[in-house]
């Protein structure tokens, strides 16, 4: 290596102490959790025949066949962001089943372009921290849509947009159904359909993410950028307390 080459890729920015080659024992050789994969569940309506909550419902009992534990999280109670203390017991219960879950699933009705307010609610009462914890981080993500009319994809590229914020890991598949309320008979249950046939694939691909991620976030998560400033965060309370 020429004088030239070595100057070219040298790194003087980089705080050398901090900075990691890739593990690949920590990525292949991680140990395998045998326990069944933890799945949330949110949906975005409350009204009494909710196409989403009906949607959710018929994904769950896919997860459910493909051996997921799954908890679906009722919005009914939750208050508005910031309109209560965190302690309140819909907040409690939601936090603490996102810390619970490995994986999960947002399914929001489009409304006026966009997901309900009852969808962004759930997911603004979900810190990035919480005590420590980030109740979101490094887990899958799959992302579904019921449209009143024809399909689209609003709700879903704006839940992408959140999974990405909340620092998780979004699925390539999703799913939009169209007319929703055609797609489901008297008794809440979807009709067969090609919709319905997508909802599987979703749910097949979100089980298979998590199987392959879950026993592996903490290395997948872990930051050089997050290494450097809690080593320069040390060295102050050190050298603070030889003041």
């Amino acid at each position: 290596m020429t004088d030239d080459t070595a100057r070219l890729d040298s790194l003087p920015n980089i705080d050398e102490a901090q900075f990691r080659s890739i593990d690949p024992a920590a990525l292949f050789d991680a140990p395998r959790s045998s326990h069944p994969p933890r799945i949330l569940m949110l949906y975005g309506s409350l009204r009494e025949r909710s196409y989403s909550r009906l949607a959710t419902e018929e994904a769950a009992r896919i997860l459910r066949r493909m051996g997921a534990e799954v908890r679906i999280f009722d919005p009914a109670g939750l208050p508005l962001p910031d309109s209560a203390p965190t302690d309140h017991p819909k907040v409690k219960e939601l936090r603490d089943l996102s810390t619970w879950s490995e994986g999960q699933v947002w399914c929001s009705p489009e409304r006026h372009g966009a997901m309900t307010g009852i969808m962004k609610a759930q997911i603004d009462w979900l810190p990035l921290s919480l005590g420590g914890v980030r109740p979101t981080q490094g887990r899958t993500l799959a992302v579904m849509q019921v449209c009143g009319g024809s399909q689209s994809f609003n709700a879903v590229n704006q839940l992408r947009v959140l999974g990405r914020w909340m620092r998780m890991v979004t699925i390539p598949n999703q799913s939009s159904v169209a007319k929703a309320f055609n797609e489901f008979d008297a008794e809440g249950r979807m009709k067969p359909s090609p919709y319905y046939n997508r909802i599987v694939d979703v749910m097949e691909e979100l089980v298979k993410f998590t199987l392959l991620l879950r026993d592996r976030t903490d290395y997948m998560t872990d930051r050089y950028s997050e290494r450097v400033e809690s080593a320069e965060e040390v060295s102050k309370r050190v050298n603070q307390r030889s003041i």
